[in-house]
C-alpha cells in the first residue's frame, strides 16, 4: 500500500467499536467510518536490548531508525506484508487501538485487517491472534486487493471483470475481481521498500556513498520515476563516503534513479502480466475496456501507470487517493459490514 498499515476506527451503535487495521510493510493509517483518516504513523518500532522493552512506536521510532546506541534497536517488525516479529507487531497493534480509541475505551472493538492476496493460513492465524492479544475482540482478516477495489470505488459485487493492483512498501497485490471474489491473483514480494534498496545500492555502486533507507525513500519520493523524463528532476544527496569515512554531498538526476530502480520495476509488471495471462477471456474483455485500477503508496511513482499501459497494452489509471485505498477500503466494509462479510471475511 510507499507501502502501509491501515487503523480504522468506528462506532456502530453505542457499545460496538469497530476498527480495521491494513497491517502494512511501511505505514499504519488510522481512518475513522464517518470522519476519514485520522493517523498516518510508519510500522516501525523501537526497542531496548537491555531489558527487550519497547520504548517508542510510530513517528518517534521512525525518527530512531539509524541513529540509535547499540543498546536500542528501531525496525520494522512486518516484513513483505507479515509478521516478523510476533511480540513487537502485537505491542505495536496495542499502541495503535488505544490511540485509535482514545483513554476511556471500555469495550474490546471488532477488528478487521487487511492482509496480502498470498498471505498462507499459518500466516493469517498469527495476524487473528497478535490482534485479539492486543486487546480486540473479535478479528477478521480480509485480502487487500479487495479491500483496495472497495476503497477505489469499484463495485466489485458485479458480473463484472475488474483488475486492481495495490503496491505498498512490502508486496504488489494484483487481483482480477468478479461477483465479490478474487478469481486469479498473485502477491510478489517486490514493491517499495526494495526500491528504496534499489537506491542505496545505486549510490554505493556510483558514487561510493552509503545512504540510509530514509535518504533512499526521500530520494524516490522526490525525483524518481518509472520512465525517463525530457526534463530531468535533481537533488542534492548527503550521506558518509565509503572510502574517506567522511560526510560528502553528491547530485543525483531521475533517469540514473529510473535505470536503478528498472529490475524492481519489471518483477511487478510481471506480476501483472501474469494475472493477465491467467484471466478467463470474458473477463480480460472487460478488464479491457474497465483498465487496471492502481492504489497503494508506491503506485504514486512518477508515470508508474504509463509503464503498465506501455508493457501491457492496457490503459492503467492511478485510483483517486491511492494512498488511502485500503483504508477508505476497510471503512466502507465496516459500514456495511452484512453486505460484504459473506465474501470477503475469514473470522477466526
Amino acid at each position: 500500500m510507499i507501502g502501509f498499515c491501515v487503523i480504522m476506527v468506528g462506532t456502530m451503535g453505542f457499545f460496538s467499536q469497530k476498527l480495521g487495521i491494513d497491517l502494512g510493510t511501511a505505514n499504519t493509517l488510522v481512518y475513522v467510518p464517518k470522519k476519514g483518516v485520522v493517523l498516518v504513523e510508519p510500522s516501525v518500532v523501537a526497542v531496548s536490548e537491555f531489558d527487550n522493552r519497547i520504548l517508542a512506536v510510530g513517528n518517534e521510532a521512525k525518527d530512531m531508525i539509524g541513529k540509535t546506541p547499540d543498546s536500542i534497536i528501531a525496525y520494522r517488525p512486518m516484513r513483505d506484508g507479515v509478521i516478523a516479529d510476533y511480540r513487537v507487531t502485537e505491542a505495536m497493534l496495542r499502541y495503535y487501538i488505544n490511540k485509535a480509541l482514545g483513554g476511556f475505551n471500555i469495550f474490546k472493538p471488532d477488528v478487521m485487517i487487511s492482509v496480502p492476496a498470498g498471505v498462507t493460513s499459518t500466516e493469517r492465524r498469527a495476524v487473528i491472534e497478535a490482534a485479539i492479544k492486543a486487546g480486540a475482540k473479535n478479528a477478521y482478516v480480509v485480502k487487500e486487493p479487495i479491500l483496495a477495489a472497495i476503497g477505489a470505488g469499484i463495485k466489485i459485487h458485479e458480473a463484472q471483470g475488474r483488475m486492481i493492483v495495490d503496491i505498498g512498501g512490502g508486496t504488489t497485490d494484483v487481483a482480477v475481481i468478479s461477483l465479490g471474489g478474487i478469481v486469479c491473483s498473485t502477491s510478489v514480494k517486490c514493491a517499495g521498500n526494495k526500491i528504496d534498496q534499489a537506491i542505496i545500492d545505486h549510490m554505493k555502486k556510483t558514487y561510493n556513498l552509503s545512504i540510509g533507507d530514509q535518504t533512499a525513500e526521500e530520494i524516490k519520493v522526490t525525483i524518481g520515476a518509472a520512465l525517463p523524463l525530457e526534463e530531468e528532476l535533481s537533488m542534492k544527496v548527503k550521506g558518509r563516503d565509503f572510502i574517506a569515512g567522511l560526510p560528502r554531498t553528491v547530485e543525483v538526476k531521475t533517469n540514473e534513479i529510473v535505470k536503478a530502480i528498472d529490475k524492481e520495476l519489471r518483477l511487478m509488471i510481471k506480476a501483472i502480466k501474469d494475472v493477465l495471462q491467467e484471466t478467463p477471456p470474458e473477463l480480460a474483455s472487460d478488464i479491457i475496456d474497465n483498465g487496471i485500477i492502481m492504489s497503494g503508496g508506491s503506485s504514486m511513482l512518477r508515470h508508474f501507470p504509463d509503464l503498465v499501459e506501455r508493457r501491457t497494452g492496457v490503459k492503467a489509471v492511478l485510483a483517486e487517493d491511492a494512498f488511502f485505498c485500503v483504508a477508505k477500503g476497510t471503512g466502507i466494509a465496516l459500514e456495511h459490514l452484512d453486505t460484504y462479510k459473506r465474501s470477503i471475511f475469514a473470522k477466526k
